[in-house]
């Protein structure tokens, strides 16, 4: 733009010189200066060209000074960028909130649930035990020779057992004993206990007999033991009685780990009856329940333990036989005879 700018300037001068070359000289005072305005118009033309030329440079200059169109966008893109982050927060706070509200609401309605199953369970668990006091009185009005710690012992064991607010961590263990002129009060007791628990439960009794396996193989009745006791609880049976505990083979009765252990029970909402006939014609009624205990524990030792037992990979010893001990005597309570039962069978 300068060169083109500069180029006319030039060719205005040359034009000038021409024509100033080209006119007559004439003498001075002859005719007025007619060159004068020449000049002046010749001086003005180049100014305006010097002023239009600066302010082209001045108008070029000032667009190079200015901005792009893009950048003020920036200000722009700022503004929407914190307007989307503080779109984005707030809904970031409202999810936060929902998720807080619906937690605690989950946690109130869960909460609740199970004093509803609470209510339920006191009112199931309420008439089990209406069913098992009635069925126990009833008995305790037949059995009327038997020790009065007998009933208030058993039933309290088996209610609290029965009674669902208590968390079963355990299965019953009873023990009951007697001497050889109570057998058929032994039997007929722990069956009618047995049944009275099951009856509440709306269940039915597991029964084993230790005389109808006493003669067989060690391995064997454990085995029969183990499917009898696991097949019957499964089923819903809730309480099993084992007579003659003293007559199964010794190596059989470990099977009573599996069902006995106080933390480990394969089964933990059951009862387990044992009953121990002695040799003994007799036991005095003076004896106290620890000397009771203390009379079974050594004539378990001595049936299980004595040179005459045969051996078995499963045969009893002395440190197995205390462990068996240890599961099976939670509550040990002797049984009295009784007149007016039937020759056979019970009442």
């Amino acid at each position: 733009g300068s060169s083109s700018v500069h180029f006319q300037e030039n060719l205005i001068k040359e034009k000038a010189k021409a024509y100033d070359s080209n006119e007559p000289k004439k003498p001075a005072g002859d005719q007025p200066n007619i060159y004068t305005p020449l000049k002046e118009r010749k001086a003005d033309f180049l100014e305006k060209n010097q002023e239009h030329h600066s302010t082209t440079l001045q108008s070029r200059s000032k667009f190079r000074d200015q901005p792009s169109i893009g950048k003020p966008s920036q200000p722009l893109a700022k503004s929407d960028g914190k307007s989307q982050s503080g779109f984005h927060k707030s809904w970031t706070l409202l999810l936060v909130l929902l998720i807080v509200s619906g937690v605690s609401l989950f946690y109130v309605l869960w909460s609740g649930i199970p004093s509803l199953w609470d209510t339920t369970l006191s009112s199931r668990d309420t008439q089990i035990l209406q069913v098992f006091r009635a069925q126990m009185k009833k008995l305790k009005n037949t059995y009327q020779s038997q020790d009065p710690s007998l009933w208030k012992r058993t039933h309290v064991f088996l209610e609290k057992h029965l009674n669902a607010s208590h968390l079963r961590l355990e299965p019953a263990i009873l023990l009951f004993t007697a001497g050889q002129e109570a057998e058929k009060a032994l039997r007929c007791l722990s069956n009618e206990i047995a049944d009275a628990f099951a009856f509440s439960q709306n269940a039915t009794t597991i029964k084993i007999n230790g005389a109808d396996k006493a003669i067989l193989d060690s391995d064997t009745v454990k085995l029969e033991v183990d499917n009898e006791l696991s097949s019957g609880f499964r089923e819903g049976k809730k309480v099993a009685v084992v007579h003659r505990f003293e007559l199964l083979p010794a190596g059989s009765t470990l099977i009573f780990y599996k069902y006995c252990d106080h933390e480990n029970a394969a089964f933990k909402d059951v009862a387990l009856l044992l009953t121990v006939l002695l040799d003994e014609q007799s036991l005095r009624k003076s004896l106290t329940l620890q000397e009771v205990e203390e009379k079974v524990r050594d004539f378990l030792w001595a049936k299980f333990t004595s040179p005459d037992v045969p051996s078995s990979y499963n045969s009893m010893d002395t440190d197995k036989l205390s462990g068996l001990w240890s599961r099976i005597s939670h509550l040990v309570l002797p049984v009295w005879p009784e007149k007016g039962l039937p020759v056979e069978g019970c009442t």
